[in-house]
């Protein structure tokens, strides 16, 4: 049967690639004119299952899709102006905070020259401001938090509990005094409420009391795990009113007689987050410098309420964080002669985050376009803060399980992740609380003590 010149062209063409000095090695290993024969008789799918095989791996390296959490494309949701601001806090993120994370991560040290440069966002206060919406604010929270939690730990502290409490229940005269330099990053607030031996139980037991003298408050107690406490200006702090036992807010200044805080050494999950315990012994506090529209725990449960979806967002940003190293990781590292992404269990382990993943940012999405408008609840935060930070668990132990013993490097960033993880889990209410806020919420009955 002759051969078809088709089949000649495409031996032809398999040939011509190869160059004389492959030609010449390969001349020596095997007899070409019994090769040549040996193609002269293949039909075109033989020659073309030889063509294939013999060129696979040849030519451009292959184009990998790009390495990217959001799978649903959620970003399209943002308008051209959100958009643009978002890319501009990750190239910020990108450039200022991921080459020297793990460094000052490891030392337990907060880097104060970020300051002005993350001040020049002009991202803090926003929300207050009217410049961008509840979404936008969240989205921010999760492009920090890709990166480094701490950071996003400590802008939240500041954006959100420091100057939520302020914006929400002080005075005009408060706001004036406080806002406009807190927005700029030139002051640095705290927000401080939770105790040594009071956390989940701060609605009716907080051990931090004030009493009224004349015109002035005097406050006496400890609190702890107060972030940016260390070198805060401004402290809220949340203190039991002895004479009505309600729960009121006090701006306390940086320096005050009475006033002292003490590092927090030795945690294992948000290291760059400056924590404190903080000693109040007969502080004096002006009734000027009491939050004017602060006068039972459910004003604070306000500003809980409202911080509480940003934390889910930054839950998502960590777990995404993780995420993307993860995938990045397995297209990199190759075992057995290639990459390990290109194995079964590998990209069962990345669908399965992917999927928690994608899950937890339309849950945040939707949250935050109740809170733009104006229906977010307690139990809709809860909820979101319960499963954000319940998936994002198991987001970050798949992604250094994917990694083998490389997970447990600072070096390769995972390992933060799976730190910070923890403290999400558990600040901003643990997942006990705020599952009965849910559960009161869809049964009409208080599983509270």
């Amino acid at each position: 049967m002759a051969v078809k010149l088709s089949t000649i062209r495409q031996a032809f063409h398999l040939l011509k690639n190869i160059d004389f000095e492959q030609l010449g090695h390969i001349a020596e290993k095997v007899d070409l004119p019994k090769v040549m024969a040996a193609l002269g008789k293949m039909n075109e799918q033989q020659l073309a299952g030889v063509t294939k095989m013999l060129t696979a791996g040849s030519g451009r390296k292959k184009e990998l899709p790009p390495v990217n959490g959001d799978f649903y494309d959620l970003s399209a949701m943002l308008t051209d102006e959100e958009r643009a601001l978002q890319l501009k806090v990750r190239h910020f993120m990108e450039t200022e905070i991921q080459p020297i994370v793990n460094e000052y991560w490891f030392k337990a040290e907060f880097p104060f020259e970020i300051i002005p440069k993350l001040a020049e966002l002009n991202i803090c206060g926003g929300t207050f401001r009217g410049d961008y919406s509840f979404v936008m604010e969240g989205v921010i929270a999760m492009e920090m938090a890709r990166v480094d939690c701490s950071i996003a730990t400590f802008f939240g502290v500041q954006n959100g509990l420091a100057m939520g409490a302020i914006h929400t229940l002080g005075s005009e005269a408060q706001k004036q005094e406080w806002l406009p330099g807190m927005e700029q990053l030139k002051i640095i607030g705290a927000f401080g409420l939770t105790e040594p031996e009071v956390g989940s139980g701060a609605a009716g037991g907080l051990t931090t009391t004030a009493k009224r003298v004349g015109d002035k408050w005097v406050l006496n107690g400890q609190k702890k795990w107060i972030g940016n406490a260390t070198f805060a200006d401004v402290l809220v702090i949340w203190a039991r009113d002895v004479d009505d036992n309600q729960v009121k807010g006090f701006l306390v200044r940086k320096g005050s007689p009475g006033f002292s805080v003490e590092k927090m050494h030795d945690k294992m999950a948000l290291r760059i987050v400056q924590n404190g315990i903080i000693t109040l012994k007969d502080c004096e506090v002006a009734e000027s410098d009491r939050l004017a529209n602060a006068n039972s725990f459910k004003d604070t449960a306000k500003v809980l309420q409202m911080t509480r979806a940003g934390v889910a967002w930054l839950a998502v940003g960590c777990a995404r964080g993780a995420y993307e190293n993860a995938l990045a990781y397995t297209r990199q590292r190759k075992q057995f002669g290639k990459p390990i992404a290109s194995f079964q269990l590998i990209q069962n382990h990345l669908v399965e985050m992917l999927s928690n993943l994608t899950a937890m940012q339309t849950m945040v999405y939707r949250l935050s376009q109740l809170q733009d408008e104006g229906l977010l609840e307690d139990e809709h935060a809860s909820i979101a803060k319960v499963f954000c930070s319940l998936r994002t668990r198991d987001i970050v132990s798949r992604a250094r399980e994917v990694m083998g013993g490389n997970g447990i490097l600072l070096e390769y960033n995972v390992a933060r992740f799976v730190a910070d993880a923890e403290a999400i889990y558990s600040y901003e209410g643990t997942k006990e609380i705020n599952s009965l806020i849910v559960g009161r919420a869809i049964t009409g009955f208080s599983a509270f003590v």
